[in-house]
């Protein structure tokens, strides 16, 4: 009988933690938001989602293929998007100022998601579908480092609420699209990678305007 190998093990550890993202972020979603159990959810969706980054930084360590490559900026943008979401906790008085890990993860994501969105486009010019999917994450990932730095040079704004929701619905959606991609490309192609944002983002404005009112 063959031991896993540590390839082996890394993958299963981020298929787990995949597999308990989802979970956790669902049930964040539909549980009363402030209540016990959002919290807890919420908590241990930011761990899963930190397992995943972790391993998928393990599996291409291992293993570089391109399609890793891109899983794994694809991973550092969910990431941030989790990780913006749960900072944003931590500045809801006016006076609390972005600090430097604010900022240095606001650029990590820039910098990567420009790079998967500048690479996406050479990759459609020369004929290759998949570009699109990778010059829609990567603008996303642009957009938002870009309002964070916007964000973090202006005075407390006090919509703290409303930045958090859609940031950890924002990693969700970025999350489902991994464990979709991963396992419907070969059936759905390109759409694997897409539809949970065309799904997701309705939810991200509903719940926006639901507590940007109250």
């Amino acid at each position: 009988m063959c031991m896993p190998t540590l390839e082996g093990w890394t993958l299963w550890l981020h298929i787990a933690a995949g597999t308990v993202a989802v979970l956790a972020g669902l049930g964040a979603l539909v549980t009363t938001k402030g209540g016990l159990r959002h919290r807890q959810a919420g908590k241990l969706f930011l761990i899963a989602i930190s397992v995943v980054v972790a391993t998928v930084f393990g599996l291409l360590a291992i293993n570089p293929t391109t399609f890793r490559i891109i899983l794994t900026l694809v991973a550092i943008f969910s990431g941030y998007l989790a990780f913006s979401g749960y900072r944003v906790l931590a500045r809801k008085r006016p006076e609390d100022d972005a600090d430097v890990i604010d900022w240095s993860a606001t650029g990590t994501v820039f910098v990567a998601c420009l790079g998967l969105g500048v690479w996406g486009v050479t990759w459609f010019l020369g004929g290759q579908s998949f570009g699109i999917v990778m010059v829609i994450f990567g603008a996303i990932g642009v957009i938002f480092a870009t309002l964070d730095g916007w964000t973090f040079r202006r005075e407390g704004t006090g919509e703290w609420t409303v930045t958090h929701l859609q940031r950890m619905i924002a990693a969700f959606i970025s999350t489902v699209s991994a464990v979709s991609a991963v396992n419907l490309t070969p059936i759905m192609g390109i759409w694997a990678w897409i539809w949970p944002t065309i799904v997701g983002v309705p939810l991200i404005v509903y719940w926006s305007n639901t507590y940007s009112t109250e």
